[in-house]
């Protein structure tokens, strides 16, 4: 299947979500990558609109969860009601059985309700009751969390922030990008008049198209470099995970491929950096916290390409 419709995802969505073109491709990335996303950035930058407009344009069953301090994992995953005219249970699936799940404000949920998603996020399913079920396919959880720092969060334990492949922020839009979004048309209205991109099946054959994206071995050892860097390195209380790793080389696949390459290059590498080390690296002293390009560029400067 030509590359061009996943491209097409990009410019449709660019109108949209304005002057955040990298940020569309990382999320790209990270889908066909099979990963999930995890979005952190201050209310009303537009975190839940990029949500719904990849689910439309890739046309994907969606559920949005509303996290909230009193929400219960049976909210998400679901429960069993007793049925008299059966006279037995029945289990009501709860908006986890969706191919994309927005999981809005996550950080508002308690640590007990934020687990529930561990299960579905790394093994595609639920168990409720004794009884395990398969999510549909393909399956992501987008994440969207507000910083630390404001009232009302539970910060996301590091065994569930690993759980995402990425992480991302939009930022505020420049002058002319936001002077176009006062201007332009409601969001909503042009979010329900979108059509999706790719036909069903479409993705999941993108998907496996990522694993086909050739790695040269120097590749492989300029991204055991980045890793072991960081493993050694004094900056840092523990580097990047194995896992961390995969993540890199699925990741650099898949931009490669939104680039329409069939081999990954340096730069593939460089630009998805970012987002997968951002929010797995913890600097060993609390005043140096760095954000994610920073520690991406400080990362990109010490390891040199083979």
């Amino acid at each position: 299947m030509a590359i061009s419709s996943v491209q097409n995802v990009v410019q449709q969505a660019g109108k949209i979500i304005l002057g955040k073109e990298h940020q569309i491709r990382l999320a790209l990335a990270c889908m066909l990558a099979r990963g999930h996303l995890l979005i952190e950035d201050i209310p009303g930058v537009g975190k839940t609109t990029l949500a719904h407009v990849l689910a439309k344009l890739l046309g994907l069953n969606f559920h949005r969860i509303q996290f909230t301090s009193d929400m219960l994992p049976a909210d998400i995953i679901g429960v069993s009601v007793y049925d008299r005219d059966s006279s037995s249970f029945k289990f009501h699936p709860g908006p986890i059985f969706a191919q994309l799940i927005l999981a809005d404000e996550v950080n508002r949920a308690t640590p007990k309700t934020q687990s529930a998603l561990l299960e579905a996020m790394e093994e595609h399913q639920v168990t409720a009751e004794g009884e395990t079920r398969r999510l549909p396919e393909p399956f992501f959880v987008v994440a969207t969390q507000n910083p630390s720092h404001q009232v009302g969060t539970f910060p996301l334990p590091e065994s569930q922030l690993d759980r995402f492949l990425m992480r991302i922020d939009l930022g505020y839009p420049d002058h002319d990008a936001e002077r176009q979004l006062l201007q332009g048309a409601d969001r909503h209205d042009m979010i329900a008049g979108l059509d999706p991109c790719l036909a069903p099946g479409d993705l999941m054959e993108l998907q496996a198209g990522v694993k086909k994206v050739f790695v040269a071995p120097a590749l492989l050892d300029y991204i055991q470099a980045l890793v072991e860097h960081t493993r050694r390195s004094p900056e840092y209380s523990t580097g990047l995970s194995p896992r961390a790793a995969l993540a890199l080389l699925y990741a650099s696949r898949a931009w490669a491929l939104l680039d329409g390459r069939d081999k990954v290059l340096p730069e593939d590498v460089q630009a998805v950096l970012p987002g997968i080390a951002g929010h797995r690296l913890r600097p060993l002293h609390d005043g140096a916290a760095q954000s994610s390009i920073e520690k991406a560029g400080g990362l990109i400067t010490a390891v040199p390409i083979p």
